[in-house]
């Protein structure tokens, strides 16, 4: 069964972010959470979203 993905809610997007967090791919949860957060009307719910799924990109850190 496909969805037109102009039809998914935030919810849709933060469940997804939800199962790519416990698959261990922080990139793609970071990603489907800003798109919920960007559909949120809530301004601190979009923050909140946010927050708990931040960008791993930021907050990695290089070793040698």
């Amino acid at each position: 069964m496909f969805r037109d993905p102009a039809d998914l809610t935030a919810a849709d997007h933060l469940d997804g972010a939800r199962e790519m967090a416990a698959a261990s791919r922080p990139y793609l949860a970071h990603l489907l959470a800003e798109e919920a957060a960007r559909r949120t009307t809530d301004p601190a719910s979009a923050a909140a979203i946010r927050a708990t799924f931040p960008n791993p990109n930021a907050t990695r850190e290089e070793t040698d």
